[in-house]
């Protein structure tokens, strides 16, 4: 199974999850805002990362979810981590079903700094989407 994991963090928080995502996928993570970010083979999985930044997603997401293409991932499971709310979950899920990629409803949140626990937590829904 092919997958990609894609994310984009400012504080690390994100980055943080994104990394026990990719490991538990056997894959690295990679931040949207790296020269490598993009897809250059289809994926069956692609997990997509990102927080709220001033009610919104960080200009450098928005661009990367524009410039998927259906043809890119047979399926997108969203992730997140945020001190203000999930609604950046939203916003991504948008941008992937914009790009034509079926989203997951399941998604994983972490409010604020995710502990080892929660690391944990992100490795086994990852696993889930591996089957």
């Amino acid at each position: 199974m092919n997958v990609a994991v894609r994310y984009y963090s400012r504080s690390g928080n994100t980055k943080a999850v994104a990394d026990a995502i990719a490991e538990a996928c056997g894959v690295k993570a990679v931040s949207v805002d790296q020269a490598d970010s993009g897809i250059s083979t289809p994926v069956d999985v692609l997990f997509v990362g990102g927080a709220l930044y001033a009610y919104g997603l960080d200009s450098n997401l928005k661009a990367y979810l524009g410039t998927l293409k259906a043809s890119d991932a047979k399926k997108a499971v969203v992730f997140s981590t945020s001190w203000i709310s999930k609604h950046s979950i939203d916003l991504i899920k948008k941008g992937l079903s914009e790009a034509g990629i079926p989203v997951e409803e399941e998604t994983f949140y972490v409010k604020s700094k995710p502990n080892p626990d929660q690391l944990k937590q992100a490795s086994e829904f990852a696993r889930k989407f591996l089957l």
